[in-house]
């Protein structure tokens, strides 16, 4: 299986990059391709907007590409995922695309268009505490469609999000149809009081309304709040779903650390 990596938003560092191409070598199933276009820099971004697009449109049209892995996050997906998403030709449709974070426009546009697509672990995450054990996740799921490394209690169709994301997905042209699903959502480095406030935002969406259950997942990196905020994550997301009459489904084991697990969008 030949699995593709371009970086729709940050460059990929060049020690992840050699340890996930180490890792992928050991595997006999696995040809690994990872793009020039993952080590482009233009400002903040890996490449300008029409360079990051062109290598992914590049990945999505090669008859030989099985998977298209997003090589990590950050910021910028957003910017190109509305004509990435668009006029999807067969041979992109047939691909399975996996990543999260800022990665999540183009699984929401993808999944919309009706591509198979995957909440998990990336490449650039090899550099994180445990992370090669998250990144073997993603390839076992990538090549055999290894349970193993599932998020265990999906029990309803499923998508899933970090929520900075979600809110800005909102009223877009890739905003995800989620009435009937199960939604994920996690972050990373906000305060409470903005995940407070996003709450607000997206349990105040119709769209967010009609799904079956809401839950949570890790939420790490939290600043200290000035003043003190007087409950946490967890309360916030009941709170918020309480008021909307949005089922709160519990806690669920994805986020930006090495615990992250794989959400298959759709039935499981």
């Amino acid at each position: 299986m030949k699995i593709a990596l371009v970086a729709p938003s940050c460059a990929l560092k060049q020690e992840a990059a050699e340890l996930v191409t180490a890792l992928a070598a050991t595997r006999a199933d696995c040809q690994l391709m990872i793009h020039p276009q993952c080590f482009l820099s233009d400002g903040h971004f890996a490449g300008s907007d029409e360079e990051r697009l062109s290598a992914l449109r590049e990945v999505m049209e090669d008859d030989s590409v099985d998977a298209v892995w997003f090589a990590r996050g950050g910021y910028g997906s957003n910017r190109i995922a509305e004509a990435a998403c668009a006029d999807l030709s067969v041979t992109a449709m047939r691909k399975t695309y996996l990543g999260y974070s800022d990665a999540g426009f183009l699984l929401a546009g993808l999944h919309k268009a009706g591509c198979e697509v995957a909440h998990g672990p990336m490449p650039q995450d090899i550099l994180r505490d445990g992370g090669e054990a998250a990144v073997i996740r993603s390839l076992d799921w990538l090549l055999t469609r290894d349970r193993a490394g599932i998020e265990p209690s999906i029990s309803y169709p499923v998508q899933a999000y970090n929520l900075t994301v979600l809110s800005s997905l909102l009223g877009t042209a890739v905003e995800p149809d989620l009435a009937g699903y199960e939604l994920l959502i996690e972050e990373v480095s906000e305060h409470y009081y903005r995940i407070d406030r996003l709450m607000y935002h997206i349990t105040g969406s119709a769209n967010v309304r009609g799904v079956v259950e809401l839950r949570v997942g890790n939420m790490s990196d939290i600043p200290e709040n000035d003043p003190v905020w007087g409950s946490d994550e967890e309360a916030i997301v009941r709170d918020w779903c309480e008021r909307a009459g949005i089922n709160y489904g519990g806690r669920a084991i994805i986020g930006h650390d090495a615990a992250n697990r794989v959400v298959p969008f759709g039935r499981n």
